[in-house]
């Protein structure tokens, strides 16, 4: 029988994919000129997720406009929500697993986490039953004590930004979709989707949308039906494309040149002769002969 360390070990991934997450916005959303990005680095921790671990830092950026109301007032980078729970270390496909697991395949917490080990992800059994209670929460939606921190922002920031985005963990079956307030960096609510449509992501976000608070912005990854439960919902709000998923965008097709790029000069160029200068260094260091071993000397006394 093993036995369990009683405190957690603490934990090393050397191997980690390292993620730098940047701000979604580029000027103020009150004077509308430029912000600085900001030294210090607001969040830096390793998530374990199916995928593997991920070493995620993000910075932020500030208003330096001394005429602006809210002059120095700091912008997060909020896409972090969307990998991990605030002072998490898993992913958020790791707590939708969790979920699906326990309620729709009947798995015990024990056998989820002797999965979920396989699969490479460091948990005990009691921290899958911690977060399952933090995906329960998640569905659960707004609390007395989310509506504070909503409330908190919206007087610090004049208003709200609502985001939404979905995940898929195992690649198929129901999108988690997650709704969180970026400037406050506030996860508010989620609901699994089986055949997500604008009027289903519109009737959840309908209590969403009777809180007395203005809203500044909408946040998306550019899903249609995202995009237009937004805009029903919050039509006089500014959209906003979450900037990591828009330049994700513009990169796929310069990848799919590039690779066919490589193939062809692979194909084409790969059968051409050395370079002469290293074919001829390759063919005389074959010629030469290889260098005499020095002579053994063993000191006298040393055979018997």
């Amino acid at each position: 029988m093993t036995v369990q360390p009683r405190h957690r070990p603490r934990r090393q991934f050397p191997e980690a994919k390292r993620l730098i997450v940047p701000c979604d916005w580029d000027v103020c959303m009150h004077c509308g000129q430029p912000l600085r990005p900001r030294r210090p680095w607001h969040t830096k921790k390793t998530v374990q997720t199916l995928k593997g671990p991920v070493f995620v830092a993000a910075k932020s950026k500030e208003c330096v406009n001394p005429a602006c109301l809210h002059f120095g007032q700091h912008y997060y980078a909020s896409r972090v929500l969307m990998l991990s729970l605030p002072y998490s270390t898993y992913g958020l496909d790791v707590l939708a697993f969790i979920g699906w697991q326990h309620e729709h395949e009947q798995q015990q917490l024990v056998e989820i986490q002797c999965e979920l080990n396989r699969r490479g992800v460091l948990v005990n059994e009691r921290n899958v039953g911690k977060l399952y209670r933090q995906f329960l929460a998640l569905l659960g939606g707004l609390t007395e004590r989310k509506q504070e921190r909503l409330a908190a922002a919206a007087q610090e920031y004049g208003g709200l930004v609502w985001a939404v985005d979905a995940l898929q963990p195992e690649g198929h079956g129901p999108l988690l979709y997650v709704l969180y307030e970026a400037l406050g960096e506030t996860p508010v609510g989620a609901i699994q989707l089986d055949h997500p449509t604008a009027e289903a992501l519109v009737t959840w976000l309908r209590p969403y949308q009777a809180l007395a608070f203005p809203v500044l912005a909408t946040l998306s990854d550019g899903e249609e039906a995202i995009m237009s439960a937004l805009r029903t919902c919050w039509p006089t709000a500014r959209p906003q494309r979450c900037q990591a998923h828009f330049l994700s965008n513009l990169a796929e097709p310069v990848v799919e040149v590039d690779t066919s790029l490589r193939e062809w000069m692979r194909a084409d160029l790969g059968g051409l002769p050395a370079v002469p200068e290293e074919a001829a260094a390759l063919k005389v260091a074959d010629t030469e002969p290889p260098e005499e071993a020095p002579p053994l000397c063993l000191h006298p006394g040393t055979l018997s």
